[in-house]
Parts: structure tokens; C-alpha cells; sequence
């Protein structure tokens, strides 16, 4: 495409030069000059039409970064959340941690007294013995010497064995409780324990995923840049294509008037040698008809024919570069900012140029507190006296607008107040 453009603008250059160097005027210059401006225009189409896709590409890429952002937002109040949530269970593991050491103090307290109480029945184990080591219950009883004896010795032993059991039922008992509680409790730790460990791993998911969100809002964001670099060089391109398409205009306005110009000498010379040939009669009526008053194109008749003319346009017209100057453009409100404002003076048969350069030189340079309806007013766009419009009054203007075709603006706030240069120029006194 640059290569194009480049190969083209040399092309267009040189074909401007040998325009400008050709000497008097013919038709086959000025069409050379109208097919270089169909060819530019024509890439301008296309330029345009690249610039309306990388508009497009860059809306798409900015809904793109405000979904991701949405989504990070989103999973930074998950991550909030769950670091929240681990702390709950880290307070918990630390608050079970503690009750299983208590259950250990506990613990060590009851083997303690079974310490206890199984020297308690050792002693008693050892009060039946007749000589030193260990003794079952069942020789103690057989030991006995007599039946009455045995009986006493049966009481001892029961009342031994009663107590004995008594002391491991409430042994067992303890331990068992113990067991179960310390069980639970174990259960509930490891519980936590792994709650804790499928936290830190979506965390650890999450922070992944955000930094990957990060990762590719910043490619989005280069690419929304790179967009931007490539939508300014179309405009550039663009304006150059405006400015070559203003000169050929210019050349071709020059060149038309030189050629009316040249016919009407060549008219005025026949009509000379005319009028020496015929009759002193015809000589008086002649000079009679000359005398009489021309009719004006100035004063408030023409004003309201200016201001009025483009009533007929507005919503049914379409901006158009290089618009209004053949019949075809001007039944279909096909109209430019220059093309519009020439139109419209030519309804009240005033001649003015077709081009902002030439317009803004159309008249009397007056200051913005002095305009009136009917100036002509100028504002900045894409460049110096880049637009142009017809003042009616009360800060507003007609013109062919780029958005709107012929339209009504306020030239009093917003976007043409922004870019009012101040240039305003009279064309009807």
C-alpha cells in the first residue's frame, strides 16, 4: 500500500508539474488534470476504507480490555475471599493443634494413675504371696489350709479382683474416650490440612490466571497503540490526498477561467469589429442598451437567497469530497464544505471560488464580532481553513458537514466552537 501511495504521489507530482508548465489552455490538460484527481480520490476511497477497519479493530480490542478487565476484577474478589477463607482455617488447624495437646497432657495424667493403680494391685498381689516373686489369684487359693480359710481367702480375692476390675473398666473407659476424642480430632485436623492445601492451590490458580490476564491486557493494549500509530499515518496519508486533490481543483479553476477569459476576449473583439459596421442608429440603441443599470447581486435579497438556498438539502444530502460541482452532484446533494458554499452564492448569481484556499480570499476579511449572516466562516479540521460554512446568525452556519452532508451547526459551543480560527470574510457588502 505505502509503496503504492508513494509511486502514485510521483506520479501525481510530475503530472501537476507538466500541468502547470504547459503553456495557454486546452481541453486535454484540464481532463489530464480530472483523471489525475479521479485516480486520487479513488485511492483516497480505499485509504478511507482501510482507516473505517483499523476504527473497527480498535473498538473490538478496547471492548476486549474492558471484558478482561471485568474478569480480573472478578477473580481479585475471589482471591480476597479465599485468602479470608485460609485464614478461618488456619486459626482453626492452630485451635485444634491445641486441643490435641491438651488430649496429650490429658492422656499422660491417666496413664499416670494406671501407674497407680497397678501398684496398688501389685501390693495386694503380694499380701497373698508366701514367699517373693509374682502369685496368681488361683495359687493364693489353693494355698489355703482349710475351708475356712479358703473362704476367707475367697472374700480377699473377690473383693481384689472386684476392685482390680473396677480400676481397668474405669482405665479402659478413660483410654477409650481418649482414643475416640483424639480420633476426631485427628479427622478434623487432617480435614483442615487438606482444605488448607486445595486453598493454597486455587490461590495459587487464581494468582496465575491474573498475571495471565495482565499478560494479555498488556498485548492489548500494545496492540490498541499500534492501531492508534497506524489510524494517525492514514490520516496523514489522507490529508496529502486532500491536499494534492485542493490542488488540481485549484489548477483546474485556474485554468477554466483563464479559458472564459480568453472566449470573452475573443467575443469582445468580434463585437468591436461588429459594431463598426453598423448604422449610427444601431450605434445609439446599442450604447442605449449598455447605459442601462446592471442588476445587483448584493443587499438583503442576496443574503437570504445565500442563507436559504441549502434549506432544500438538509437530511437529504451526503458529504461528498470534491461534491458539488456538476449537475449530477448538485441534484443529488451530493456537496463538500467548498463545493456547498459556491453553489449556494451562484443561486444569487455570485461567482466565488470552489476551493477553501480560494474562498477565504473571496472578499473582505472582517473580524468575528463583526460577522452577520451571509460571511463566510472558516474553522481548523484536518487543516488550516480546512472547512468551511455560511454564517446565518445567532452563532450558526450551514454547510456540508462530513458527518451529516448539508446540515444547521452551532458554531457556538462544542466541536466547531473548538475550531473556529476566527477567519471570517465577506463576499456580500
Amino acid at each position: 500500500m505505502r509503496k503504492r501511495l508513494l509511486v502514485l504521489n510521483t506520479t501525481i507530482i510530475l503530472g501537476l508539474g507538466s500541468a502547470f508548465s504547459i503553456p495557454g489552455v486546452n481541453a486535454e490538460s484540464i481532463n489530464k488534470l480530472e483523471n489525475q484527481k479521479s485516480q486520487i480520490q479513488q485511492q483516497r476511497s480505499s485509504l478511507q476504507a482501510t482507516l473505517a477497519e483499523a476504527d473497527k479493530e480498535l473498538v473490538s480490542v478496547l471492548k476486549e480490555i474492558a471484558e478482561l478487565n471485568t474478569k480480573i476484577s472478578k477473580v481479585e474478589k475471589a482471591i480476597e475471599d479465599n485468602n479470608k477463607l485460609i485464614a478461618e482455617t488456619q486459626t482453626k488447624i492452630a485451635s485444634t493443634k491445641s486441643e490435641v495437646d491438651q488430649l496429650k497432657a490429658e492422656m499422660a495424667i491417666i496413664e499416670e494413675r494406671i501407674e497407680k493403680r497397678s501398684a496398688i494391685l501389685k501390693q495386694r498381689a503380694q499380701s497373698f504371696q508366701e514367699s517373693g516373686g509374682s502369685v496368681a489369684y488361683l495359687d493364693v487359693l489353693l494355698g489355703a489350709s482349710s475351708f475356712s480359710d479358703f473362704v476367707d481367702r475367697v472374700g480377699a480375692v473377690t473383693t481384689f479382683v472386684q476392685a482390680d476390675k473396677q480400676l481397668l473398666e474405669e482405665q479402659e473407659q478413660d483410654k477409650k474416650a481418649f482414643e475416640e476424642k483424639k480420633a476426631a480430632v485427628e479427622e478434623e485436623l487432617a480435614g483442615l490440612t487438606s482444605m488448607m492445601t486445595e486453598l493454597k492451590g486455587m490461590q495459587s490458580i487464581m494468582e496465575e490466571q491474573k498475571q495471565q490476564n495482565s499478560s494479555l491486557i498488556q498485548q492489548l493494549k500494545e496492540k490498541e497503540n499500534s492501531i492508534a500509530d497506524k489510524k494517525a499515518k492514514l490520516q496523514s496519508e489522507d490529508v496529502k490526498y486532500a491536499s494534492m486533490i485542493a490542488q488540481i481543483e485549484q489548477s483546474i479553476s485556474a485554468q477554466t477561467a483563464a479559458a472564459a477569459q480568453s472566449a470573452a476576449s475573443a467575443s469582445a473583439s468580434e463585437g468591436s469589429a461588429s459594431a463598426n459596421k453598423q448604422t449610427p442608429a444601431a450605434q445609439k440603441a446599442k450604447g442605449s442598451a449598455s447605459s442601462a443599470p446592471k442588476p445587483t447581486v448584493n443587499g438583503g435579497s442576496a443574503i437570504s437567497i445565500v442563507t436559504t438556498a441549502g434549506n432544500k438539502y438538509i437530511g437529504n444530502s451526503v458529504y461528498v469530497f470534491g461534491g458539488g460541482r456538476n449537475a449530477y452532484d448538485i441534484a443529488n446533494g451530493r456537496f463538500d464544505c467548498s463545493g456547498f458554499v459556491h453553489w449556494a452564492f451562484s443561486q444569487a448569481g455570485i461567482s466565488v471560488g470552489a476551493s477553501t484556499d480560494s474562498l477565504k480570499f473571496a472578499g473582505r476579511q472582517v473580524s468575528a464580532s463583526e460577522m452577520r449572516a451571509g460571511d463566510l466562516v472558516f474553522f481548523d479540521t484536518y487543516k488550516r481553513d480546512g472547512h468551511v460554512g455560511i454564517y446565518l446568525g445567532g452563532g450558526k452556519f450551514i454547510g456540508s458537514q462530513s458527518s451529516t452532508g448539508v446540515a444547521v451547526a452551532n458554531m457556538s459551543s462544542g466541536y466547531w466552537k473548538t475550531n473556529f480560527n476566527g477567519r471570517v470574510v465577506r463576499v456580500i457588502e
